[in-house]
């Protein structure tokens, strides 16, 4: 073997600095690939288990523990919702507007007279109600008649028979068990 002259070994010192700078380079790059990817998850501890929030998609998800293992749900997401209802509330203002401006529009003066009052109310019934006279503003009772009377006492005297023929009926099976 000959003997290495001073540019020789300063060129393979020069390659062997490059090569490990590759390398630690490379080693560096494999070590803060997982320090990013451990950050991608937030955990937060709650009452049930933990909150974890994904901080690349925003999307929560609540993990408990059970018998197998450790289990992950996501959280519904309220601003979802509340943004397609919005949506759909924008939509049906736009399809009512286009509604409205391509409907009839009304100008001038009308020909016909309103009504002066509504044909379709009813009139109430006045004997049974109070009513009011005109010039000293009294409240005016209406008596029942004897017929209403009458039908009053028919129905308390048939409550009353039913009530003592079920208490004659109750003291004969109290009697005979005795």
């Amino acid at each position: 073997m000959r003997p290495a002259n001073s540019s020789t070994t300063s060129w393979l010192a020069a390659a062997a600095l490059a090569a490990a700078m590759t390398i630690s380079g490379g080693c560096l790059a494999a070590q803060s690939a997982p320090d990013s990817e451990n950050g991608r998850y937030s955990m937060t501890p709650i009452p049930e288990g933990v909150l974890r929030l994904d901080t690349r998609t925003g999307t929560m998800s609540t993990c408990t523990r059970s018998g197998a293992g450790w289990a992950c749900y996501a959280v519904p997401d309220e601003r979802s919702a509340l943004d397609a209802e919005i949506g759909r509330l924008q939509a049906e203002i736009e399809t009512l507007k286009g509604q409205l401006a391509a409907g009839p529009t009304v100008s001038g003066k009308v020909d016909e007279a309103l009504p002066k009052s509504d044909p379709l109310k009813k009139a109430e019934p006045q004997p049974r109600e109070p009513k009011v006279a005109e010039g000293d503003r009294r409240i005016e009772i209406p008596l029942p008649s004897d017929q209403d009377v009458d039908r009053v006492m028919s129905f308390l005297e048939k409550a009353w028979r039913r009530l003592i023929d079920m208490a004659n009926r109750v003291q004969k099976d109290v009697s005979g068990k005795i």
